[in-house]
């Protein structure tokens, strides 16, 4: 467990307190001296020792008062005691707290002072002679280096721990952002698979219940309900297929993206089409240029702007026939795709090639969204006396976006 800055200063303050009484009592076990002189020798080392507490918030401070304590110390006891070590932490602190310098300053005032002190002694009384001095100079900066060393790497493992912290959050934010398009692509698919079968067999339905709600004769009616009812088989049938493909690819949401043909492509325009008609839409496909194999994304994009465009005109329009036309473009690399209706109902928003506009419906905003996220353009509007929807898509993938998605 690591201990609060203030705790650990404290307590380092008390163990040199107790290191400098110790060794004074040691040393100056049979030197004698007046009450009044020890005394103040002992208030200075408490003075110099306690200040210590505080050396990391004032560390300048601190070392000055270090040094004045030992100043006054040194003449006036006779005890002679380790006090110079309190100096000897302080100063260290200055240098590693980034005051280096001060710390320069007062190891220069330190030495100086000491050097003039010794000299103006006369012969033969001198304390400190000219090695001593010399070991002096080198422990003074030997404590200025150190600290400032230690200055150095604590800033660096802060900049190595900074980095880390904005490296976690980055990591958390792409996470975050990849769950959230992951929970978009997933609702946008069951929109599509749900949201179109579910209209089919809803119009399909309805369609039968209006035959039979003529009253017609009981061979009339057991067929129109056997129609209606192979329809609704076809349509729940197909709804289950797709279904447990999109919840195929969530099991697998850890494996690498699938590079086989997806579970619903242009090569079931046919049946989505005939599912179509099955609810009374006149559906008409035409296609031109030459088809060539799309990625496995594209292919299933296409496929869902088909079955999107058809869900709608089916829901919120009159019309009673819709085309769909792909024109496949070798010389641009796109393909593309038009459903039109000659509907005059209720329609969805328009929308424009970048998207904008695409806020009064999901299923409108989701085929906005594929088209621009495989790097092609959807619009929508009225068009005709009617509705038409235009995407244009690659018929290739850079191999990022292939991978990616």
């Amino acid at each position: 467990m690591r201990l609060p800055p203030r705790t650990a200063d404290a307590l380092i303050a008390g163990l040199v307190l107790l290191l400098v009484t110790v060794w004074t009592l040691i040393s100056g076990w049979h030197t004698h001296e007046s009450a009044e002189r020890a005394a103040l020798g002992w208030a200075l080392v408490l003075v110099g020792c306690g200040a210590l507490a505080l050396r990391r918030a004032w560390p300048v401070a601190v070392a000055v008062v270090t040094l004045l304590a030992c100043v006054a110390y040194y003449p006036l006891s006779e005890q002679d005691g380790p006090l110079m070590i309190a100096f000897a932490l302080a100063l260290y602190t200055t240098a590693a707290e980034g005051r280096f310098a001060a710390a320069v300053a007062l190891a220069a005032v330190t030495l100086l002072a000491v050097g003039l002190g010794e000299a103006r002694q006369r012969p033969g009384h001198r304390q400190i002679d000219e090695t001593a001095l010399a070991m002096l100079a080198g422990w003074l900066i030997s404590l200025v280096a150190v600290g400032r060393a230690q200055r150095t790497r604590t800033a660096y493992l802060h900049e190595v721990e900074q980095r880390a912290l904005a490296a976690e959050r980055e990591q958390e934010a792409r996470a975050r952002q990849s769950a959230t398009e992951e929970r978009l692509r997933i609702a946008r698919e069951l929109h599509d698979v749900l949201g179109h079968t579910v209209s089919l067999i809803n119009v399909q339905s309805g369609a039968a219940l209006h035959r039979l709600a003529k009253r017609p004769d009981p061979e009339s009616a057991l067929t129109t309900a056997t129609e209606a009812l192979t329809a609704v088989r076809t349509t729940s049938k197909d709804a289950l297929r797709e279904l447990r493909a999109t919840l195929g690819v969530l099991r697998g949401a850890d494996e690498a993206a699938p590079t086989a043909p997806p579970a619903s492509g242009l090569a079931l325009l046919g049946e989505l089409t005939a599912r179509a008609r099955a609810a009374s839409l006149d559906v008409r496909t035409r296609v031109t240029g030459t088809p060539v194999p799309l990625p496995p994304p594209v292919d299933l994009a296409a496929y869902r702007i088909v079955q999107e465009s058809l869900t709608n005109v089916t829901r919120h329009s009159a019309a009673g026939t819709v085309t769909v036309t792909l024109d496949w473009a070798a010389e641009t690399g796109t393909v593309r795709i038009r459903v039109a209706d000659d509907g005059g109902g209720a329609a969805p928003d328009p929308v424009g090639p970048d998207g904008s506009g695409a806020s009064g419906g999901s299923g409108v905003r989701g085929m906005a969204e594929r088209a621009r996220a495989l790097g092609g353009t959807l619009t929508a509007g009225p068009a005709g006396g009617g509705f038409a929807v235009d995407a244009r898509l690659p018929t290739t993938l850079a191999p990022r976006e292939g991978k990616q998605r």
